[in-house]
């Protein structure tokens, strides 16, 4: 059997339609109290996740592969492999705050976000210093507070910064789901995984 994790949310909708396409699946995987859901026909049993778990799950073996948006990598993506962008959950991880800045050039800012590690990889490869500030969520609030000078935040349509006064001023990368794997059982199940891969593949838009 194939244990999949899957991650809760925005994402999920777009799985369901790739995989469906695909052929892995017949019917959708909904999101609701059942965590565990079993495909006994096709031999898979698919994890429902939180997005910021499915590396976890998957690194320490309790799933084979998973689907988890590239923003989750960048932070907690170390001992798995990457092997495809599945071209789903397009957005971007951008710097936003207030159209006018608020601060004088060369000072010290403090950005609030969910993405710690990318943010301090991102100014540190700028030769900027900056203090981060960690935040689960509701970023927009900090700037708005005078928490934070700034947010680094994923941004898809802009709707919730305009409503809340802000703006997209840097982008920092492009963001997509990927399919990842466990190191280990990436040998142990390779023939597995390499023809999920292969049918994924085959339902992904032409270039």
């Amino acid at each position: 059997m194939l244990t999949i994790a899957l991650p809760k949310g925005r994402i999920l909708e777009e799985a369901n339609n790739l995989m469906k396409k695909a052929g892995v699946i017949k019917e959708d995987i909904k999101e609701g109290r059942k965590l565990i859901i079993d495909c006994s026909d096709k031999n898979i049993r698919f994890i429902l996740a939180k997005p910021q778990d499915v590396p976890t799950y998957v690194k320490y073996g309790v799933c084979d592969v998973g689907i988890v948006g590239k923003d989750v990598l960048l932070e907690e993506g170390e001992g798995v492999y990457e092997l495809m962008d599945l071209k789903i959950g397009l957005c971007r991880l951008s710097l936003c705050g207030k159209p006018i800045p608020i601060f004088q050039q060369g000072e010290m800012v403090r950005i609030a976000t969910k993405y710690p590690k990318s943010t301090g990889d991102y100014f540190r490869a700028k030769g900027q210093q900056v203090e981060v500030v960690k935040l689960n969520g509701s970023v927009e609030l900090a700037p708005i507070l005078g928490l934070s000078d700034y947010i680094v935040d994923i941004v898809s349509t802009g709707k919730t910064l305009k409503e809340n006064g802000l703006v997209e001023l840097e982008e920092i990368a492009q963001i997509s789901s990927r399919l990842i794997a466990n190191q280990a059982t990436y040998n142990l199940k390779h023939n597995l995984i390499e023809n999920l891969a292969l049918k994924l593949e085959r339902a992904l838009p032409a270039e």
